[in-house]
């Protein structure tokens, strides 16, 4: 494993998110694969968008609270929203949602925020990042082209900045791409080098 401070550790990605595994998988860290555990997504009232992510991140963290609080036990847990106007985007439920979110986006900028909860029965490393996403206008054949073919329906946004539509429509970023992946992976190595060491 690449951080020797985790080797005692038995390290818990609690993610469905086949993207958060392949990125972790890809930083050098062994992990298990925790599912199953999941939480309403109730978001209170007047909360600010940037604070969402990590509000959510710490739910699923508490459902997975009888594994991190035992010895040796690592547990990481994240989530990630797509934000335009201040006004959180989740994840289409058909064909026509996902359509629509996508002409919201095109020609437009919007923030990709995620919250990260890294957490043992001794510390918590909770921390936000935030990207901003620049796409060029986007045709309505592209658009209908990219959800017909992708089917964007488990993304927030309707969109994956992997995909199709990210190499052909994005013009720029600004922050980590990972983050718009789903997980800002080198913020969450520098806070897992300062744990168990």
């Amino acid at each position: 494993m690449f951080l020797k401070n985790l080797e005692k550790f038995t390290i818990t990605l609690a993610s469905g998110s086949p993207r958060r595994h392949d990125l972790l998988k890809k930083a050098g860290l062994q992990f298990k694969i925790g599912t199953g555990r999941d939480v309403p997504e109730i978001i209170p009232d007047k909360m600010h968008v940037d604070d969402v992510p990590l509000y959510l991140a710490r739910l699923k963290s508490n459902a997975w609270q009888d594994l991190w609080e035992q010895k040796n036990q690592l547990v990481i847990t994240a989530d990630t929203i797509v934000a335009i106007d201040n006004q959180v985007i989740g994840k289409p439920e058909d064909r026509q949602e996902a359509i629509e979110m996508l002409e919201k986006i095109s020609g437009r900028s919007h923030r990709v925020v995620t919250g990260v909860i890294a957490k043992t029965a001794d510390v918590e490393k909770a921390f936000t990042d935030i990207t901003t996403v620049h796409f060029k206008p986007l045709s309505r054949q592209q658009i209908e082209y990219y959800v017909d073919h992708f089917e964007p329906f488990d993304k927030a946004g309707s969109y994956g900045i992997q995909d199709w539509i990210g190499i052909t429509g994005l013009n720029r970023i600004e922050g980590s791409y990972f983050n718009v992946m789903g997980l800002p992976v080198s913020l969450l190595m520098d806070e897992l080098s300062e744990i168990g060491g």
